[in-house]
């Protein structure tokens, strides 16, 4: 049952919020206590890791993202379980099919980066890459943190939720080629 109705600043004329008490996420666990589910539309997001559809994350990313194709099931897997927070967008109305997925890593207490951001492409253009993105980032344990993403074509999207080009106090080191120098694998 709720443990309360609200809505959460910023959500849209269409959607509802709730959030549950979740007990398969103890106190003091990665990820949130609370469990968030936004009705939008005929959809819903939740934030509940055990509902997420990991074989329709690895069709998605192992075939459509041009940002994950290099990885492995089992590297996605591995992404999966050591996620601090998985938002899934789930077509209520319909089959009850995943069409949405969005991870965070973190460190719990400042900072967060947002990945593996998705809505295939049958059920965009209808407000779901926008919601998904509030929901992870405005509504639930990181809203006052710093957030990091990488992205080659979405940037409008995440300009609207504060997202910048870093300022000149931000390093990153690039991948190297996975096949050289690999210690333990």
């Amino acid at each position: 049952m709720p443990s309360s109705s609200r809505q959460p600043t910023g959500l849209g004329a269409r959607g509802r919020a709730q959030t549950y008490e979740n007990p398969s996420r103890p106190p003091g666990a990665s990820g949130t206590v609370c469990r968030v589910i936004i009705e939008f539309g005929n959809y819903q997001l939740d934030d509940e890791p055990t509902r997420v559809d990991r074989d329709a994350v690895w069709s998605f990313l192992s075939s459509q993202a041009y940002w994950g194709r290099w990885r492995t099931r089992q590297d996605v897997e591995r992404q999966l379980d050591s996620a601090w927070r998985m938002v899934g967008v789930y077509d209520v109305a319909g089959n009850g099919r995943m069409v949405g997925f969005a991870r965070a890593v973190s460190d719990g207490v400042a900072f967060a980066y947002l990945a593996d951001t998705y809505i295939v492409d049958t059920d965009r253009g209808q407000g779901l890459g926008k919601e998904l993105v509030r929901l992870m980032i405005d509504c639930g344990p990181g809203v006052s943190f710093r957030w990091a993403l990488h992205t080659a074509d979405a940037h409008g999207l995440y300009e609207q939720f504060g997202f910048i080009r870093p300022d000149d106090t931000y390093l990153e080191r690039v991948a190297r080629d996975r096949s050289v120098g690999s210690v333990g694998r």
